[in-house]
């Protein structure tokens, strides 16, 4: 007999020992299989997790019991580098001691849950005994409503969890199967904290003492703090080159794993995405209007774990031949659910929080020429014809209860005629205001 091959994640153990082999196979199967894995999306705080665990016997079999485990741990461990002993070496000389130092090692668990698959055996019965056949064991338990970790394998740690089954046999090692269960902690980057647009601006001088060749001013913002994996981060920039060298500007997404156990704390930190920007010469600027960088996939943040935390920051560096570059840092809140409509709820929010209006220019690609003078194109009489009475002033509180980027005062020139190679008024343009063309 075989298992049927519908929806469901199964993991499966194959023959186990004793009895002739009579255990043929041992699965465990969780109903959505999306959510098992990272492209579902994963199990949150307070979901059900349901499933079987499938047993098919080659002949009866004696059991004990069969139990069902869910578990959910951090667990951070690594070693120190060996360290120098005082006094250890000739005359009193420190020398490194061999073989690594210390063990750090902590864990926290957030999920522990243990059910019985099988009904008790007959009055005077130790075992239950089982006929040959398939067997469907089916189970179902709710996660904690309390607040839990995402998912998370690192350099130094992990957060995993996992459902197991346990099949207890006499006078044999107790066989099991287990599958992982992928747990997600959403971030809502709508929310207000992660709208807040992020500035930072830095300047160093090149070169030491008399010799210094000029400054490298940077000026950096991204429009929010908070996005999701797949999302372009449009970055707003300036750069001002005053000294003698060939300037490069960068800016990359770096992610901060960091680590805590027996009072020790390890860091480990790497690059996930990186974009160049153009060569600035000596004595030039450069302007980013809105260059972009991708977030690829990535773990989402996590902040609420006390010996595990997974940080990102957008960096924007510049390279600068014969010195350290100057580098300007900026948070990044990696979440789970997307910002619908920010464009539409920018104004809004921009109006909560103070920032420096000149950055309103970055967002126009170029500076168009100004238009020509109204009464250049329009004579006074043609004026006179579209025109509208003024609308009368508005009072000024009723100014005050509107959002202050909600209200737009109209014009009070209406715009010129459309562009016509036929003059509408020969006559009385000729009589009233001649027009004159220089080429």
């Amino acid at each position: 007999a075989r298992f049927p091959r519908g929806r469901g994640a199964m993991a499966a153990a194959g023959p186990g020992p004793g009895a002739g082999g009579a255990v043929k196979t041992l699965a465990l199967v969780l109903e959505d299989e999306a959510r098992r894995g990272g492209g579902g999306g994963g199990y949150c705080s307070g979901d059900t997790v349901s499933g079987q665990v499938l047993l098919e016997l080659a002949g009866p079999l004696p059991l004990r019991g069969l139990r069902l485990e869910a578990a959910g741990r951090a667990r951070v461990a690594w070693s120190e580098s060996p360290g120098a002993v005082p006094g250890a070496g000739t005359w009193g000389v420190a020398v490194r001691a061999p073989g690594p130092g210390p063990r750090r090692e902590a864990e926290v668990r957030y999920l522990d849950i243990r059910q019985s698959l099988l009904r008790d055996p007959p009055e005077g019965e130790e075992n239950l005994i089982l006929l040959d056949g398939r067997h469907e064991f089916p189970f179902s338990f709710q996660l904690p409503q309390e607040p839990l970790v995402t998912s998370f394998t690192g350099k130094y740690g992990s957060i995993q969890y996992y459902v197991k089954a346990v099949l207890e046999r006499p006078a044999v090692p107790d066989q099991s199967v287990q599958t992982e269960l992928q747990v997600i902690s959403h971030i809502d980057v709508s929310s207000p904290a992660l709208l807040t647009p992020v500035l930072r601006s830095q300047e160093k001088m090149v070169g030491c003492w008399f010799f210094t060749s000029g400054p490298v001013s940077l000026s950096a913002k991204i429009e929010r703090k908070g996005y999701c994996n797949g999302e372009a981060i449009p970055i707003y920039a300036e750069i001002e080159n005053c000294s003698s060298r060939l300037i490069v500007p960068k800016a990359a997404i770096f992610q901060t794993q960091t680590y805590l156990a027996s009072g020790k704390t390890k860091t480990f930190r790497q690059m996930v995405a990186n974009v160049r920007g153009n060569h600035i010469a000596s004595g030039s600027t450069d302007t980013w209007n809105g260059k972009t960088l991708k977030i690829p996939p990535v773990s989402p943040s996590i902040l609420d774990c006390c010996i595990i935390r997974v940080e990102y920051s957008l960096a924007v560096y510049i390279h600068i031949p014969g010195a350290k570059k100057l580098m300007i840092e900026m948070p990044l809140v990696i979440g789970t659910i997307p910002c619908i409509g920010f464009s539409s709820r920018n104004s809004s929010i921009t109006s909560q929080f103070s920032m420096d209006m000149s950055w309103l220019a970055l967002t126009m690609p170029e500076h168009p020429e100004a238009p020509p003078n109204y009464a250049d194109v329009v004579s006074e009489e043609e004026f006179s014809r579209h025109v509208p009475a003024y609308p009368p002033p508005i009072d000024c509180e009723e100014q005050l209860c509107c959002p202050v980027f909600a209200y737009i005062q109209e014009f009070r020139f209406q715009p010129p005629p459309l562009y016509s190679e036929i003059d509408p008024h020969p006559t009385e343009v000729e009589e009233v205001q001649p027009v004159s063309f220089m080429l």
